[in-house]
């Protein structure tokens, strides 16, 4: 089965965001993302990669092991 591909609202839907902040971090180039045509699409598991990898748990972890 293909793997699942997001629209920037669906993104910024599961993680509880404005779409303006999905937009915020594609300009900086957080977030993973290519664009079909003129629309962003993201696959679902390279966001969970991304979420788990940033996330504030991971943070803390890495900021106590210094």
């Amino acid at each position: 089965m293909p793997e699942q591909l997001l629209t920037l609202e669906q993104v910024a839907e599961y993680l509880n965001v404005d779409k303006f902040t999905v937009y915020r971090l594609l300009a900086d180039k957080d977030l993973p993302a290519f664009k079909v045509g003129n629309q962003w699409r993201f696959k679902r598991k390279m966001i969970e990669n991304w979420l788990a990898k940033n996330s504030s748990a991971n943070r803390k972890n890495a900021t106590r092991d210094n």
